[in-house]
């Protein structure tokens, strides 16, 4: 499956030992020592047998490299590759084992159940980004941080997706539904971008009506056209839509107009003791009002005691998830339906 483009494509190959080469184009003099000799545009390479002693050393005189300009490559032969700005260099050092995990680890989904709150039957699970070796537990919250700040969003967000939409062959039925994150800011062209996604479903025979592709960091998103330009290409294929950590500010009757998804998914701050705190009440009820107006389904997430579902079942919520209902695990597993008539 070849479909790419430059921002997934992005790449780091860390050779332990070899050459590193540094550049300025204008030709400013390098007080360092260490190097064997230089190329014809005037870079200097360095051999080196230890490529975390370069780091160090670098780092050491990142301030002054990155003042004067100056951009670097590493290669195991005495040639060049892609250069980078040094900064970048040493950042992609900094988190190597991330970036490494990003570019050539295992990834698997664990899958949280989601129920229907009119019958507590399983309407589908939410597919949850897991590193395959176990003993590589990295948290998925600092590799996506990590693959912003590298420019590996594109490509880890990309199999995220992937590994979401492969769990569900051979343990979710047909009719379940899997939710699947995906962040709009690794999107530039979603004709383009999301191609791989779809090829995907297709060789796998999945029904798109099946997969729910839920935007994360809702409160984050500027721009609202781009955004709307991605959700209609994943309706356009047959698939459902969702915004998910719905907040009071971004949860107006303009917003939810304009991008019209099928399902909102209540931040779970706003879960946290509903049946108890007068504020958290007051929003669900709003959320409730303009979700019915505009025909959107809405999903209470978070949930951890009982007189929390019971609350957001009284007051209309569609679905909910959350430890009270299942835990996210390597497999699908039936929500604990039983605890519910406790």
């Amino acid at each position: 499956m070849n479909i790419s483009c430059a921002n997934c494509a992005v790449t780091m190959e860390y050779h332990d030992a070899g050459y590193f080469f540094l550049h300025n184009d204008h030709h400013h003099t390098l007080p360092l020592k260490g190097y064997s000799s230089q190329l014809e545009d005037g870079t200097y390479v360095f051999p080196y047998e230890n490529l975390n002693v370069l780091y160090e050393n670098l780092v050491r005189e990142e301030k002054f490299l990155e003042e004067g300009g100056w951009t670097c490559s590493i290669n195991c032969i005495d040639h060049p590759g892609s250069f980078m700005e040094v900064g970048k260099f040493i950042l992609l050092m900094k988190h190597r084992e991330m970036v490494e995990m990003i570019q050539d680890g295992e990834f698997i989904s664990h899958l949280q159940p989601i129920i229907d709150l009119s019958d507590y039957s399983l309407l589908g699970y939410e597919s949850l980004l897991r590193t395959a070796e176990q003993s590589k537990k990295i948290n998925p919250g600092q590799l996506f941080e990590v693959a912003a700040i590298t420019g590996f969003h594109s490509m880890l967000d990309q199999k995220a997706r992937k590994s979401a939409i492969e769990c569900r062959v051979g343990q979710v039925k047909p009719g379940i539904k899997s939710f699947i994150n995906f962040l709009p800011s690794t999107i530039y062209n979603p004709e383009f971008c999301l191609r791989h996604t779809f090829q995907i479903v297709n060789e796998l025979g999945l029904n798109p009506e099946d997969l729910v592709f839920e935007v994360v960091e809702t409160e984050k998103i500027g721009d609202v056209e781009h955004l709307k330009s991605v959700l209609d290409v994943y309706k356009r294929e047959g698939m459902k839509v969702a915004l998910d950590d719905v907040g009071s500010g971004f949860a107006t009757v303009e917003m939810l107009t304009l991008l019209k998804p099928d399902y909102v998914k209540i931040d779970r701050s706003f879960i946290n003791h509903c049946d108890s705190v007068p504020e958290n009440q007051e929003f669900l009820h709003k959320v409730m009002k303009i979700a019915t107006e505009l025909n959107i389904l809405v999903l209470a997430e978070g949930i951890e005691r009982k007189e929390e579902l019971l609350f957001c079942k009284k007051i209309g919520v569609h679905y909910a998830q959350g430890y009270f209902i299942g835990k996210p695990a390597l497999e699908a597993k039936e929500p604990f339906v039983q605890s519910l008539f406790v």
